[in-house]
């Protein structure tokens, strides 16, 4: 399989628009073949899903899930799910996609949103762990391995990066995408918060705004 830089994955989403692990994923398919890459995009609608996400999403739901054990609801979640029109927002595939969100939330529980809302200074300390790790190995392959680590790390905490609890070759951002495709409108997970009886909670948890609100 050809080697998949960081250079052919941004020439991929400057071109469609996907996200970076969709526009990784999609080379990887493809066999590093761009063509090839961005017809795996467009078959799989996240081309057409990428067009959509600078489209003001001002209409949504909340949803709330919550979990009982032996009678007693312990942990719930909120979710604000957010569209354009407020026909999309009664939709049946709308209100499951926030129920899924929302019961993923409460069995995984994410910190962050997205990626870009992870603290910097968490980031550099995760950073400064690897580098630590990776002492010794040969210089070209270290930026890689970090790489692979760090995209590893946002996978745990970051609710759309998260491989979904029911299906771990989906992720959050995944299932997204594809009710975007399906439903023609730009969505957004807005905010969430997690709530478990006896765990610490700290402001700021999943409350990230989303980009083009």
């Amino acid at each position: 399989m050809a080697a998949i830089t960081a250079t052919m994955v941004k020439a991929l989403r400057d071109r469609t628009g996907a996200g970076m692990m969709d526009a990784k994923r999609a080379l990887e398919a493809t066999d590093g073949d761009f063509e090839k890459a961005n017809d795996w995009l467009r078959a799989k609608g996240i081309a057409r899903a990428a067009e959509k996400s600078g489209r003001a999403t001002n209409e949504g739901l909340v949803h709330a899930y919550i979990h009982s054990s032996g009678g007693v609801a312990r942990v719930g979640a909120l979710v604000e799910l957010d569209c354009e029109t407020d026909f999309v927002a009664k939709t049946d595939d709308f209100k499951h996609l926030a129920h899924t969100i929302a019961q993923h939330i409460v069995g995984v529980a994410p910190r962050y949103l997205r990626r870009e809302d992870v603290p910097a200074d968490l980031v550099e300390r995760e950073k400064a762990v690897y580098r630590e790790q990776v002492k010794g190995k040969p210089e070209h392959v270290i930026d890689k391995i970090l790489e692979g680590k760090l995209n590893d790390f946002y996978s745990k905490v970051c609710l759309l990066e998260q491989p979904w609890i029911k299906d771990d070759k989906k992720r959050i951002g995944d299932l997204v995408t594809e009710v975007v495709a399906a439903l023609k409108e730009n969505i957004t997970v807005a905010r969430f918060v997690r709530f478990a009886v006896g765990e610490d909670w700290e402001p700021g948890d999943g409350l990230a705004q989303p980009s083009g609100r």
